[in-house]
């Protein structure tokens, strides 16, 4: 009898023991990630053109500003849960860097989005650069372009590595640790597949919008040799390293079709001069669909 009881307690915590050492998909991380990301990101250019411009004073901060504050709140605060749950955690000083860094530039964008927004009333237009735009040749004395043109570069160009490269590094970061042996071989829960949509389409605009390609690339180029590299060592990605996995691809597809079905507008070409072209989805707005709800 007493046997067959501590047989039955042994079997009780061998059980419980592979529960805790199999992979878990970390639900209520990636859809507070995707939440966030479409609510407060995503969602705050669809208000700035939602929402009647007189429901707030244009010298006071908008709805889209608020939503943007929040996003400052928020964002450190789940990169900081990302690497708490990653087995790899860097250095501290090498994490309050990244997220001071993240915070100085999601700072910079929330004050380049509130004079963008204000521009766009009085015809400024984003797919024209800022000294070509017809707002900017009209200004007196034509000095103040330069200190627009040194806003957008705080935004469009430091803001945006400051806030990015922190970004790729934590997911890449966390990627690195989501892997299991072959013998406890992960597989995507149906709440992953659901999250898998929004999430790829997230990173499509994050990619557009925020010009982020080559860090995007480049990190799923690290991701596909950690998986190569791990491959050799027995072990396979699991749940979250393949929600991130499919995400990644998903999203390369939607940018291979968004640049090929505007491979060969003119204007967008001006706007985006080099050998990466991915238009802003912001710019064909302004040049395409803002024209035509003009006209209706």
């Amino acid at each position: 009898m007493e046997g067959d009881v501590q047989r039955t307690s042994d079997a009780a915590v061998q059980s419980e023991e592979a529960e805790r050492s199999s992979p878990r998909f970390h639900l209520d991380l990636w859809l507070g990630f995707t939440v966030q990301n479409w609510v407060l990101d995503v969602g705050r250019p669809v208000v700035m053109l939602v929402l009647p411009a007189d429901w707030f004073p244009l010298n006071r901060p908008g709805a889209a500003d608020y939503l943007h504050l929040l996003y400052n709140i928020t964002a450190p605060l789940i990169l900081l849960k990302m690497l708490e749950r990653s087995p790899r955690t860097p250095p501290l000083p090498a994490v309050h860097l990244c997220i001071v860094a993240v915070v100085m530039a999601t700072s910079f964008h929330l004050v380049a989005d509130s004079v963008t927004r204000r521009l766009l009333l009085i015809g400024y237009q984003l797919h024209v650069s800022v000294r070509e735009n017809p707002v900017m040749k009209n200004l007196e004395p034509s000095s103040l372009v330069d200190a627009f043109e040194l806003l957008f570069y705080y935004d469009d160009t430091l803001g945006h590595l400051m806030w990015y490269i922190p970004l790729f590094l934590i997911l890449l970061l966390f990627f690195s640790g989501c892997f299991c042996p072959r013998s406890q071989e992960g597989r995507m829960p149906s709440a992953a597949w659901m999250l898998l949509a929004p999430n790829a389409a997230y990173y499509w605009y994050l990619i557009t919008e925020g010009q982020t390609f080559m860090l995007f690339i480049f990190t799923f180029f690290a991701m596909t040799a950690t998986v190569m590299h791990q491959r050799r060592r027995g072990m396979v990605p699991d749940g979250n390293g393949l929600f991130m996995l499919y995400s990644f691809s998903a999203a390369l597809c939607l940018v291979a079709v968004w640049v090929a079905g505007l491979w060969n507008d003119p204007v967008l070409r001006k706007k985006h001069p080099g050998l990466i072209y991915v238009p802003q989805p912001r710019a064909v707005y302004t040049l395409h669909l803002g024209r035509v709800a003009q006209t209706c």
